[in-house]
């Protein structure tokens, strides 16, 4: 079922029949070429790069346990929300303001990093005297400062391929994607062979962090061009942090919102429930590179598309919504059908992460399509709009947690995951339809015959789990629900062929 995403990029970039003007067509053409060989570069590499983080999570679950494994992914989740005091929006500012203007890059960089670097310490500060603060056990505090090591590296890798983006090149960042997770699974491996303890472990990801930085630096400087110096300019410093104020404000409200909810429930049940909330969150979590190889490439074209083609964006936006729901919607059915076998995989112990993988898996379909409603946002100078939708949900979220995780632990904390996406979800559609003109009822259609034939195999699926292996099982379940689509009409077969031929070639 992954091929669909590759019809789905495609499709949401087929030129329109009704446009009327020629060079419009042929400027459209030379972006949408870009669009999508990066998303097939980026994409490939994130299916590989997350087959390997899942594999790599698989092993680490089931050699750790749920209570290492909870303190593994707590001190990710606490030095994640004290990180974005080093970048406060920044990037996206960044690589939309490079695609607009190229020739800025350098000027825009340097002045970027001449904030970052003072903010980046000022993080480190203020997550050392938290991690004291909080009186944490000394192995817990080891763990979130190589964490906080590990997030100040990144900080500026995601501002260097930020950079790169901007030059719609993700050929260089989908190789360290993969090289990345490699590294953090043969350090984490090779630790775990020999006995050694968690925070041996947990320093492959620091390793890792440290490799992304130096290629990120060189790819950068050799391969793009683009010199790497601090440059303060106080008129486009000025310019530069106007624009990110909301980027910001936005990221700060994402971050809580994204991993709060790990660190609530370390404080009100324990590690070993954030063990648990962590196995049925990673399933979610990984699949997002679907949405979000798609977003980072043509996140630069729609920025241009809201300049010069509004109807291309319009249709762009549909086409997007239509196709990530032909992904996501079968991925929820089938999870939430084969959660008891799923979760096997993960040893007898965890037997209590069925009930949230079911709960959370059902915000899939919300996930994705939040993807291109927030690009569409962001590229169309909506940023307010995004950030108030965020600030809404993430104080919505942490009531729902105070209130659910004390009665329910995992389970709660999956609840208020899937209210929250289906509310940001509807605040989005909201503000979207006060930028383009939204064919609701062909999309309301579209959603409909995907949402039957998820359904469909669903029902399949627990009727099969009983019968045989899951191994066969996902296979028979996924071409009956290909089988659907393409009866139901939702996708055409002349699509599919020609994203395939596509490919081949150069």
């Amino acid at each position: 079922m992954f091929s669909c995403s590759y019809v789905f990029m495609f499709c949401c970039f087929m030129e329109n029949d009704e446009l009327q003007i020629e060079q419009e067509v042929e400027d459209i053409a030379k972006v949408d070429g870009s669009v999508t060989r990066n998303t097939s570069y980026f994409t490939f590499a994130l299916i590989l790069q997350k087959v390997v983080s899942f594999t790599y999570f698989t092993l680490l679950a089931r050699n750790l346990g749920p209570e290492n494994l909870g303190s593994y992914y707590f001190a990710i989740s606490f030095t994640t929300i004290f990180s974005i005091i080093m970048d406060f929006g920044l990037v996206g500012v960044l690589t939309r303001e490079v695609a607009k203007k190229n020739l800025s890059a350098k000027e825009l960089l340097g002045t970027v990093l001449s904030v970052k670097l003072p903010l980046t310490f000022l993080a480190l500060f203020v997550i050392f005297i938290a991690a004291q603060i909080a009186g944490y056990g000394g192995e817990v505090r080891i763990l979130i400062y190589l964490a906080a090591i590990g997030a100040a590296l990144d900080s500026f890798t995601v501002a260097f391929y930020g950079v790169i983006r901007g030059f719609h090149n993700l050929f260089f960042e989908s190789i360290s994607s993969v090289v990345f997770q490699l590294i953090v699974m043969t350090g984490g491996l090779i630790f775990m062979h020999y006995g050694f303890s968690l925070p041996f472990i947990f320093s492959s990801l620091t390793a890792a962090s440290a490799f992304n930085f130096i290629y990120s630096y060189t790819v950068l400087r050799r391969k793009i061009g683009v010199k790497i110096e601090l440059h303060f300019d106080p008129e486009l410093l000025k310019k530069i942090v106007l624009i990110a104020i909301p980027f910001g404000i936005f990221a700060v409200f994402q971050r809580v919102y994204t991993y709060l909810d790990s660190v609530m429930l370390e404080h009100f049940a324990g590690a070993r429930y954030v063990g648990y909330y962590q196995i049925s969150f990673r399933i979610i979590f990984a699949l997002q590179f679907l949405p979000g190889a798609f977003i980072a490439s043509l996140y630069p074209a729609m920025s241009r598309y809201w300049v010069s083609n509004r109807q291309q964006l319009a249709i762009s936006f549909e086409k997007s919504l239509i196709y990530l729901a032909i992904i996501s919607l079968p991925i929820s059915a089938g999870v939430f059908a084969l959660a008891d076998k799923i979760i096997l995989l993960f040893k007898t112990g965890y037997s209590e992460a069925i009930w949230p993988m079911q709960i959370t898996i059902l915000a899939c379909f919300f996930v994705f399509i939040n993807y291109p409603i927030g690009a569409l946002l962001n590229a169309c100078d909506r940023q307010k709009n995004n950030t108030i939708n965020m600030v809404i949900i993430t104080v919505i979220s942490v009531a729902l947690n105070f209130l659910l995780i004390p009665l329910y632990q995992a389970a709660g904390a999956s609840w208020t995951v899937l209210i929250t996406n289906f509310l940001m979800t509807v605040l989005g559609f909201y503000w979207a339809g006060k930028i383009i003109k939204i064919d609701k009822k062909k999309i309301s259609l579209a959603f409909g015959k995907i949402l039957a034939a998820a359904a469909i195999m669903a029902l399949a699926a627990f009727y099969l789990k009983t019968k045989m292996s899951i191994i066969i099982v996902i296979p028979l379940v996924g071409l009956l629900y290909s089988a659907l689509i393409l009866w139901f009409k939702t996708i055409k077969k002349e699509e599919i062929g020609y994203v395939l031929r596509s490919f081949v070639k150069k």
